[in-house]
């Protein structure tokens, strides 16, 4: 539990250093290394699948016995200060708050500096659609996406996955998001190669991210937000996302703040319209960006809070082995 603490603590106050040596970019690094092994242009829809899954099991047991090492290594010490720093320092590269609020913040100050052809810039970032025709409402309105469903990939599901499992299912959990971010698209090179790496990363998101909007509809309340609303829009929305745990943090932070998101999205020019989410009941603006990370804040620190009272409950012992 402590580990988890720490780990979000450092994140708070150095964040997620850019290094070619970041154990995401070495995971990134070794998926392109599969990929160049089982990817053939040639073969066969269902050998592509097949290879895909395979790829997803390299990836998986590389990354947890990777993780299982360097715990292995720091219990050879006998000491437990030093087996807590290296479970938090590694978790702190799992998590990833202080950079989605960063990049919110920095997009936030860009529109309300006018400066909308920078805010554009930095929103093709984040996300994956075309940018450059965006108007301050969908700058705001895809930051606001963005940073609600990662507030499930990029915080709550590796500390969910650290207190079920432990430093190496936390690990293993940003290996298969990490792989859906690289090969989990349906165009013509990844519709079945990267299909089971999409696939997988619905099922390992899917308790967290429905854990995350009950959190963020008490989130809205503690704020001061509109809780109410955001309950009645998460049972009403959230099976509206085309992805199975998208919704559940996108329709609550849309009713939460009683605006509504989706709609149409350009992608290399061509138009792609989501089904809508909330309710317009107030014009997107730069400050539900601001909002938006404060929610992403007080969920993070809700559900370590949660984590302590379970462990608690548990004697001091959570079920990945971690001692209060």
């Amino acid at each position: 539990m402590m580990a988890a603490i720490l780990a979000f603590v450092v994140d708070c106050l150095i964040g997620d250093p850019r290094s070619a040596l970041h154990p995401v970019v070495l995971m990134g690094k070794l998926i392109s290394f599969f990929e160049g092994i089982l990817y053939h242009e040639q073969d066969s829809d269902r050998k592509k699948l097949v290879c895909g899954a395979v790829l997803m099991v390299c990836v998986l047991s590389v990354s947890y016995g990777a993780a299982e090492g360097i715990l292995w290594l720091a219990r050879l010490t006998g000491n437990a200060y030093v087996v807590l720093a290296v479970q938090a320092a590694a978790l702190s590269f799992m998590i990833s708050p202080r950079n989605l609020a960063e990049a919110g913040r920095e997009i936030r100050d860009y529109l309300l500096d006018g400066n909308l052809e920078m805010a554009r810039f930095k929103v093709g970032w984040i996300v994956g659609r075309d940018t450059d025709k965006l108007t301050e409402g969908e700058a705001t309105r895809a930051t606001v996406e963005t940073i609600s469903e990662n507030t499930v990939d990029g915080v709550i599901s590796p500390l969910f996955y650290f207190f079920v499992g432990g430093l190496p299912l936390a690990v293993a959990y940003r290996a298969a998001n990490t792989m859906d971010s690289m090969i989990g698209y349906k165009n013509d090179k990844y519709l079945f190669f990267g299909r089971v790496a999409a696939r997988a990363d619905d099922v390992w998101n899917y308790i967290p991210a429905r854990l995350t909007g009950l959190m963020m509809v008490a989130a809205a309340f503690l704020l001061g937000l509109d809780g109410t609303n955001a309950w009645r829009i998460l049972r009403r929305d959230a099976s509206k996302h085309p992805s199975p745990n998208g919704g559940w943090t996108e329709s609550t932070v849309a009713g939460a703040l009683g605006i509504r998101l989706g709609g149409l999205n350009y992608y290399f020019g061509k138009p792609s319209f989501r089904t809508y989410m909330g309710d317009p009941l107030q014009e997107l603006e730069a400050r539900h960006i601001s909002l938006a990370i404060r929610m992403m804040y007080t969920v993070t620190v809700m559900f370590l809070t949660l984590a302590l009272a379970a462990s608690w409950l548990l004697g001091g012992r959570l079920p990945g082995g971690l001692v209060l």
